[in-house]
Parts: C-alpha cells; structure tokens; sequence
C-alpha cells in the first residue's frame, strides 16, 4: 500500500485511530484505552509508512510480520489495520460483542491479517522470534515487528524469547515496547520495578534504542534504524503517556482496562479535538 511520509498526515491519521478506538470501546462497555491511546502513534507509523504489508492481501506471503504480544491493546490494532484498509471501519462497533470477529484479544483466525492469537502476557517475543528465524532459514527478507508492554517484562517467558532471538543473530526481529509505566494494579515501579529495561537487554546482547513514542519521525527513524542492525534484535523502547489526549485519562493505571461512559467518552472526544487542533496549527 501507499506509504504517508508526511508526518502532519501520520498524526493526523493516529488521532483518527484514538477518535475511533474511543467510540468502540464505549460501545462495547468494556476493554483497554491507557495502552491503545498512548500506543496510537507507533500503530500509525507501523502500518502506514514503516511495515510492508498489502491489506488487501492480508495473506501475502512476502509481507513484514506485525505481532501484538500485549494482545488487551488490540483495540489501538484492530482499528490501525480499518483505517489501513484490510476491514470497513464501520465493524469496530461490534468490538467485543459476541459472534464479532474483533475480540477482547485477538484471535489470529477470526480476522485476515491478525498473525497471532494473544492474550496470556509475555508469549509475543518468543512467537516473533520463531517467525524470524523462519524467515532467516528461507532466506527471505521479510521483517518482524513484535509490540509488547512494559508490564509482560515481570513473565519469565518473556526472557526466554529474549535469549533465543539474541543467541540466532535475529537481526530481523524488531520488538517496540510500550513503556507507559503503568499496569492494572498500578505503576510498574510500585508492583515489580524494572529499573532499566535498556541495560538488561544489552546484557543480553540486544541492539536498543529509547525514543519519545508520540514523536513520529522519531519512531519512523528508530524503525529504520532496526532494519540496518546486524547480528543482533532491535528493541525500542517507546516511552508513551497512556491514554494519551485524554486529560482525565493520561497517566492514569486506573484507565488501563475500564471504558468510557457516553459522558466521558464526550468528553474524550473534546480533549482530542483539541489535540488535532493543536497538530494542524503546528
């Protein structure tokens, strides 16, 4: 598909995607807008401009991978891949409703262009990591993209995959984390601290690289950057707010899984029209 190179447009196209992630989740009455809204612009750059991909060919088998391993965000997903074509849009209301096909975690066979089914934290690295070395033993160029949380960083399985994808030289692989400090219970640094998460991968001999993940030509530079590593995975660590352009959201652990009601989600939407507003005028 057409890659936006202009980064106006970029974030433009992600408060679109929080616009619409915000309207699904109140409909549904339940699911994640902390995550979804703060990782809305890495979502954007991934889909529109970094990863390839073919939405209208959703099993096009030269396409890049693009795994969720924090599989609770999916609404921030399944909402990047409508606006990029591969469902009409007009099907992110029946998020969460029984017989949909967009779930409360993905599930890789009810929707074309999901790569994986997730939910249980802390599976995504290893599942990505599979994919690349597949890919490493075709000989094939194909890229893995893998989202996960800051919060799976406390599963144990997590650094198996970690392991794993240093030990086969994946320098295909790329893992973008969503640092956001926070998970259901509180801040990350109150319930299982992780100090820095950029030294223990570079102990496990990872390339990394730390960047502001509302910047757009920031994420779209440390992406590019990845594809040039040699020998080693890439991590990069995406600090976000989450729910980003919700006042009463932003930095908030207490919006990590609760939707909004038809008051709040109003409310919501005047916050972001202010934000759109401040991008247009910048």
């Amino acid at each position: 598909m057409p890659k936006i190179t202009d980064y106006t447009q970029l974030q433009l196209t992600a408060m679109d995607i929080r616009v619409d992630v915000l309207r699904a989740l109140a409909a549904a009455g339940s699911g994640h807008p902390g995550g979804s809204l703060g990782m809305a612009d890495v979502f954007t750059a991934l889909f529109f401009n970094v990863a390839n991909i073919k939405p209208d060919q959703p099993a096009w088998p030269e396409r890049d991978r693009i795994v969720l391993s924090n599989g609770h965000i999916c609404p921030v997903l399944y909402t990047a891949m409508a606006h990029a074509g591969f469902f009409d849009p007009n099907e992110l209301l029946t998020l969460r409703k029984f017989g949909s096909r967009l779930q409360g975690h993905p599930h890789r066979l009810e929707l074309p262009g999901l790569e994986t089914s997730s939910g249980p934290l802390g599976s995504g690295t290893s599942q990505a990591a599979g994919m690349a070395l597949a890919f490493k033993l075709d000989h094939t160029p194909q890229h893995v993209w893998c989202l996960v949380s800051d919060g799976e960083q406390q599963e144990g399985n997590t650094w198996e995959g970690v392991m794993f994808a240093a030990a086969k030289q994946l320098d295909n692989l790329t893992v973008i984390m969503d640092r956001n400090n926070i998970q259901i219970d509180g801040n990350t640094e109150d319930i299982m601290p992780l100090n820095s998460i950029a030294a223990k991968y570079r102990g496990f001999n990872w390339n990394v690289i730390e960047i502001d993940g509302h910047d757009m030509a920031a994420i779209i530079k440390a992406c590019e950057q990845s594809k040039q590593s040699q020998h080693q995975p890439t991590l990069i660590i995406a600090n976000v707010i989450p729910g980003k352009g919700v006042q009463f959201m932003e930095q908030q652990y207490t919006w990590h899984g609760k939707a909004p009601s038809a008051a709040e989600l109003e409310q919501a939407l005047v916050d972001l029209n202010v934000m759109r507003a401040n991008i247009e005028r910048a």
